[in-house]
């Protein structure tokens, strides 16, 4: 297992990164989906008692996958925020500040409800329900996506997760990578979210993610 894989679709080259995102090397582009920021604060106004830490952590965790790539720009496939304003959403404008010169391109999923102008504000660019760079699409839902041949699209939403078996009736689900012939479904980067289980296809690329390490399985 290491940190991260390699893995080639249409000659570009994107690095799967166990920190849960994808570095796509030929646009110098960090792509990733559901952070889901805001929601510990979220759960915190409801009276259930979630760490702010966790937040914090997600916040650090990007920030440093955007320095080790050296990433000129920022695609989210949807969820960047869980819900309403809160506190949290305060301190991400303090951490956008710090990356200025970061382009951030946001396809907006079914929890980013936050009004336009609050993005604009941030300096983020919204995408209602896709973006196209060449042959390579990014939206939220799969479903949304018309993927095909000559398009490969990149999406989030379900939070996929694998199921695994071992020795003795043990058995894991792990986060995972999603990868079938022209279309990609990412884990969700924030960590407090659940998952999905997938069943690929033996022609399907999966990597699950183990700690602080990315495996292929197939």
């Amino acid at each position: 297992m290491e940190p991260f894989l390699s893995h080639t679709i249409f000659n570009d080259h994107f690095l799967i990164s166990a920190q849960r995102t994808v570095f796509w090397e030929e646009e110098k582009t960090l792509i990733l989906s559901d952070l889901h920021l805001g929601k510990s604060g979220h759960f915190r106004k409801s009276g259930i008692a979630i760490p702010q830490n966790l937040y914090k952590e997600d916040l650090f965790r990007l920030l440093n996958e955007i320095h080790l790539f050296s990433a000129k720009k920022l695609i989210i496939v949807g969820d960047l925020f869980h819900s309403s304003m809160n506190k949290e959403h305060e301190l991400f404008i303090k951490w956008r500040k710090d990356i200025s010169r970061i382009d951030i391109h946001l396809i907006k999923g079914n929890h980013d409800i936050l009004k336009n102008e609050w993005y604009k504000n941030a300096e983020i660019q919204v995408h209602k329900k896709h973006l196209a760079i060449r042959n390579f699409s990014f939206t939220h839902d799969i479903n949304e996506c018309q993927a095909n041949e000559n398009n490969y699209c990149f999406s989030g939403h379900i939070h996929p997760a694998v199921f695994m078996r071992g020795i003795a009736k043990q058995s894991i689900t792990l986060p995972c990578f999603y990868f079938a012939k022209n279309y990609a479904v990412l884990p969700a980067f924030g960590k407090f979210t659940g998952t999905f289980a997938v069943k690929p296809n033996l022609d399907e690329a999966v990597f699950a993610l183990v700690e602080n390490k990315v495996m292929k399985l197939q």
